[in-house]
């Protein structure tokens, strides 16, 4: 890849009005008051980031095709906290003509003003976080709005000129049934919105409901929660439902009207340059090697009081840095690029990374056989069973399980 490509900006803003039941990131309802404060931290990291690159031998490319502000809720920060961001990533980064900037908001949770500013800097996407358009479904997990507000809160972006309105929606949740999560999704299309994220319900000891789940127990409507199989069957209701009406799938999660895709999230899986900046942020850069990727504490205290270049310094039980082996690049390349739609290109995988490709092909063979995976016209893809599965066939071309077997 050329070490000029432009390179991806991620900004976490860890701020919520709520913490959801089933959120599992470094997110929770801080003090208002402490948004200043990261703001600056925020800003002086988006400084110093040429030095934490190279610190790592890691190529920053000075110009930028894509912004995005993931949270927590970002829209929860003010237009003059927005305003001292911009003006930050504009004073060290070049923005392409061309380039997608990205927030998340909660519906119901931007203001007339904030949204102006966003304007004024150029933001052309807004991503939603509607999990549900099922009033009880929503509130079981602590969400704030209704399904009639979400729709509103459509139309407002529009109207006011959002080129992108996407919104996200999560199946398995609390007292949800076939015929919710159809009307869910009936919602979603029926708003015109350009992109839909379906996620599954994750079930994990990293979120209160997920805890609550494994346990057994029945605190914040985990004994409503649809069992794994039931879950998986609508996720592939979804996929069907989406694709008749024209919002095709493009990876495992997203799916898009044609032309819609989301291009910083693309950059994730093409391996392609981005550096996240604020709490628990990932970055994968090029060197003259090959990639490294680092990511930051995810400790708002240590992240908010320290003052140098995180990405530099050990925190927190977080390595500083990885630098990725000519194994784990062809693992990524495979993993990565099979979470996409399209596919891996065989012939560039051959090209870059032959004789690896060689000791998995035993495995890509016996997934093939297993109905999980394709191998046609010289690309290589994921079934629907297999997207479904992608977890245990990652795990079998795996290097060293291709090896042992």
């Amino acid at each position: 890849m050329d070490p000029n490509h432009p390179v991806g900006l991620y900004l976490a803003v860890p701020f919520c009005k709520a913490k959801c039941s089933f959120c599992n990131f470094a997110s929770d309802a801080f003090a208002p008051q402490r948004m200043d404060a990261y703001v600056d931290r925020l800003c002086t990291e988006v400084s110093l980031a040429r030095d934490a690159a190279a610190a790592k031998c890691a190529i920053l490319a000075r110009t930028a095709d894509s912004i995005y502000f993931g949270g927590g809720t970002p829209s929860l920060l003010s237009s003059e906290q927005f305003r001292r961001i911009f003006t930050t990533l504009g004073g060290h980064f070049d923005l392409a003509d061309n380039a997608e900037t990205t927030i998340e908001c909660a519906p119901g949770q931007l203001s007339d003003e904030t949204l102006d500013e966003l304007l004024r800097q150029g933001v052309n996407r807004i991503s939603l976080g509607v999990q549900s358009f099922l009033d009880r479904e929503a509130a079981a997990v602590g969400r704030l709005h209704t399904g009639k507000e979400c729709e509103s809160e459509i139309q407002r972006l529009r109207s006011a000129g959002i080129a992108e309105v996407c919104l996200d929606l999560i199946v398995g949740l609390p007292h949800q049934t076939e015929n919710s999560w159809r009307e869910s999704l009936q919602r979603a299309i029926a708003s015109g919105v350009t992109h839909i994220s379906v996620y599954m319900l994750e079930v994990d000891e990293d979120s209160r409901l997920g805890r609550e789940v494994i346990e057994g127990g029945a605190r914040y409507g985990a004994a409503a929660v649809p069992d794994e199989d039931t879950a998986a069957a609508w996720y592939e209701l979804g996929c069907s439902l989406l694709e008749a009406a024209g919002v095709h799938q493009y990876e495992i999660s997203n799916f898009s009207r044609t032309g819609h895709e989301s291009r910083h999230n693309s950059k994730y899986w093409r391996r392609q340059p981005y550096i996240g900046f604020g709490l628990d942020a990932h970055s994968m850069l090029l060197t003259d090697g090959g990639a490294v990727r680092f990511q930051n504490t995810d400790d708002l205290d240590s992240y908010s009081q320290d003052r140098g270049p995180l990405t530099v310094m050990p925190r927190s039980k977080v390595p500083t840095a990885e630098y990725l082996t000519r194994e784990a690049a062809f693992e990524e390349s495979l993993f990565l690029g099979l979470r996409m739609s399209v596919g891996v290109d065989i012939a560039v995988l051959r090209h870059d990374y032959g004789d690896l490709l060689e000791r998995v092909i035993p495995s890509v063979k016996e997934i093939e056989a297993a109905g999980l995976l394709t191998v046609k016209d010289g690309w290589m893809r994921l079934t629907q069973s297999g997207r479904m599965a992608s977890n245990e066939v990652f795990s079998r071309l795996l290097i060293a399980e291709a090896v042992e077997a």
